[in-house]
């Protein structure tokens, strides 16, 4: 894929759907997630499940099937990867009652998800309590060997996070295209938002240069069928 823009040429390659991180390789899903074959190990994101019901409650009516569509696509990724252990890094629901805000079909989906395997909520900050009727085991992060899962990234090395929504925005021939992506420099990882009603910040937002200490990362755009890398630097501001 190629874009120009601004009198020069900003060429995206369509890389392998792998992403290391302190020297481990990750099968990185375009959806959104990350497996790592050697354990058996599915990682997602910032689902928000319930936040159209979180909205509705506020008097802002959103379609209510954010939770429904949100375990469907965590249901194509297990289907295919067929994962041990599946851990979702925190801001698993929108808020503290999501969790019993679940309609009865979709925690009947959910129970299918977790059977035969573990599944570990990590949590978050608008879910940070466990929570009843909702299967798997809770913890405020896991270190798996040199890796470190959690929600809020604080820039160690080694570190797999979620809660800044990643997301880059491309410009050329006129026009720009924002996507969801995974911001990496191989040392740590902040994952995309998996949820459907989730938003993202902007990989050039203060927040990302002061947790990667530099712009010397690459955006790992998500497309349709493949990850498209671009430093950074490269990318535009909102």
């Amino acid at each position: 894929m190629r874009t120009e823009g601004a009198g020069r040429q900003r060429t995206a390659q369509a890389v392998d759907a792998e992403i290391c991180v302190a020297g481990i390789g990750f099968v990185a899903d375009c959806a959104g997630a990350i497996y790592w074959p050697e354990e058996g190990l599915l990682a997602i994101a910032d689902l928000h499940l319930e936040k159209g019901s979180s909205f509705a409650a506020r008097g802002v009516l959103l379609p209510p099937y954010d939770t429904a569509a949100t375990l469907a696509r965590i249901a194509h990724l297990v289907a295919h990867y067929a994962p041990r252990t599946v851990i979702a890094l925190g801001d698993s629901f929108h808020d503290r009652d999501g969790p019993a805000r679940v309609a009865a079909p979709d925690r009947s989906a959910l129970a299918g998800l977790q059977r035969g395997r573990d599944w570990i909520w990590i949590a978050g900050n608008h879910d940070p309590d466990p929570a009843d009727g909702i299967g798997g085991s809770f913890a405020c992060t896991l270190a798996v060997g040199a890796l470190t899962f959690c929600h809020e990234p604080t820039g160690a090395e080694g570190e797999i996070a979620g809660h800044l929504h990643p997301v880059a925005r491309v410009g050329g021939r006129g026009r720009s295209l924002s996507r969801r992506c995974f911001a990496s420099d191989g040392a740590r990882l902040v994952m995309p938002a998996f949820g459907a009603y989730a938003g993202g910040l902007n990989v050039r937002h203060r927040a990302f240069a002061d947790l990667f200490g530099t712009l010397a990362f690459t955006a790992h755009m998500l497309g349709a069928g493949r990850l498209y890398a671009f430093a950074a630097e490269r990318c535009l501001a909102d």
